[in-house]
């Protein structure tokens, strides 16, 4: 049995985070393989445009901007492997990768493999994501400009981002299954307070309708009568929770209660060696903007570990 390679550094996971790590690992010549899952781009390409991400006034293509993401770092050297990551060995100084190809070893890991948003799982969802179904309002809010949309949920992200869709949206319906919502108290006054936001309480989303343009309008049931009625709307935003994608990752790496990667400030997560970068881990705001300063920053500081007498014992 041939012995696995040997990269100074593994990163898992090739959205902004990943590409930026593999970016700044292989401009700094350490031996660099990039494991992606599906394509280079990750969540990021789940949306049509970016229009807040520095340097582009007039906004970029998700596309595009993944292919100069990509270009850069496959300029510095990049390797890239489809594969997928089933599991991780850190209970060695040497990390031992397992996919389907067979093991990758690594001196040290970047976990970038973000998160995915729970989806209501209801019919429509899946088609009209992308045409009206969004899961960011900060990527897709502009383009609902005096629209009437729905926001689906009724925590602090939910009621926040309605908030911020008032911004663009003539109307805000939120849509919560309960008759109360969890936000903190602070953003729910700001809520109630908005004459644009409407609480549709006791209504859960059945169905999303829609045509050739996108989504028209939603089927809403009361939780209390079982009665449906109909919500005429252009896009509805889901924030009904946010999975990270860490099924593979050893319970050894510290999480928060959420399930997202814990890191200090350096990127370095409770296992010596592994580093994490992106959505995947526990912050505040996940942007492209954050994600890339993630990727850069875990980089930088697993190139100092991999150069550190240390990470041998």
């Amino acid at each position: 049995m041939t012995t696995p390679e040997l990269y100074d550094m593994v990163i898992v996971g090739g959205g902004p985070a990943g590409l930026t790590a593999a970016l700044y690992a292989c401009r700094a010549r350490y031996k660099t393989l990039l494991v992606e899952r599906i394509g280079l781009g990750g969540q990021l390409l789940t949306y049509e445009k970016v229009d807040n991400y520095p340097g582009f006034p007039e906004g970029i293509t998700t596309f595009e901007l993944t292919e100069l993401f990509k270009a850069q770092a496959v300029r510095f050297g990049m390797e890239h492997r489809s594969a997928e990551v089933t599991s991780m060995d850190v209970s060695g100084p040497i990390k031992v990768l397992h996919t389907a190809d067979g093991p990758i070893q690594a001196k040290a890991v970047i976990i970038a493999t973000g998160c995915a948003p729970k989806k209501l799982q209801v019919k429509g969802e899946a088609e009209f994501t992308g045409r009206g179904v969004s899961y960011c309002a900060v990527c897709d809010g502009p383009f609902y400009r005096n629209e009437t949309v729905a926001v689906v949920g009724g925590g602090d992200t939910a009621v926040e981002e309605a908030v911020y869709l008032t911004k663009f949206a003539s109307q805000v319906h939120i849509i919560h299954r309960r008759d109360a919502l969890r936000a903190v108290k602070v953003i729910q006054e700001e809520a109630f307070a908005n004459p644009k936001i409407t609480v549709h309480w006791n209504r859960v989303v059945t169905e999303i309708h829609g045509g050739p343009q996108g989504v028209t309008d939603l089927a809403l049931q009361d939780t209390l009568t079982g009665d449906v009625s109909r919500l005429e709307v252009s896009g509805v935003f889901i924030f009904v929770g946010l999975i990270p994608n860490t099924a593979w990752v050893p319970e050894t790496v510290r999480r928060d209660p959420l399930g997202f990667l814990m890191t200090d400030d350096d990127m370095a997560t409770s296992v010596p060696g592994v580093f994490a970068a992106g959505d995947v881990r526990s912050k505040s705001l996940r942007q492209i903007v954050t994600a890339v300063g993630d990727g850069a920053t875990a980089a930088f500081n697993a190139g100092r570990y991999i150069e550190s007498p240390a990470h041998h014992g």
